[in-house]
């Protein structure tokens, strides 16, 4: 499993952009890691499922509504992950109204979610593999923090104990 101080895993996000601009076409666009993430500090978490109740309701909000706070401590992007489509990642961020503040990124076929060995086994209920609820502060590609959820909580991935680990 991931840990402070090891280097995202190799891996390729994709998100889905409504406008064409600043080298990104209509639809699905690649996000690779390493790349996007190089000299810059990233507030990322990661979470079971798009439209799900607390995603919904509690996580990505937290985040929208910390977002001038989490930029005024020195976040350049926030990032979140989910094992979905980006196709399902775009609907889910215009119905938040993420955009310029969450990027809303798919992990489609849980690479990376796999890489950070975070995966939660959700094919019981219906849902298959997932990503575990986490948050992690990212500087340079490498993790700084890891804040990881108990199985069916909400307490430590959140927008606050981001900030607060950002202004630390």
């Amino acid at each position: 499993m991931i840990k402070v101080g090891d280097t995202l895993p190799q891996a390729t996000l994709m998100e889905f952009s409504e406008v064409e601009g600043n080298g990104c076409s209509i639809g699905p666009n690649p996000v690779p890691v390493a790349t996007a993430t190089a000299g810059k500090t990233i507030a990322l978490f990661a979470l079971p499922g798009a439209f799900t109740p607390t995603c919904s309701a509690k996580h990505v909000p937290g985040y929208l509504e910390k977002f001038s706070e989490l930029k005024a401590a020195g976040i350049d992007e926030i990032w979140c992950v989910s094992v979905n489509d980006a196709f399902v990642m775009g609907a889910w961020a215009r119905d938040l109204k993420t955009d310029g503040k969450v990027r809303m990124l798919g992990d489609g076929d849980a690479a990376f979610t796999k890489a950070t060995g975070l995966t939660l086994d959700l094919t019981g209920k219906g849902m298959g593999l997932r990503s575990n609820r986490y948050s992690m502060l990212v500087k340079d590609g490498k993790v700084t923090s890891l804040n990881i959820e108990a199985p069916g909580k909400f307490e430590v991935s959140d927008a606050a104990t981001m900030l607060a680990q950002a202004k630390a």
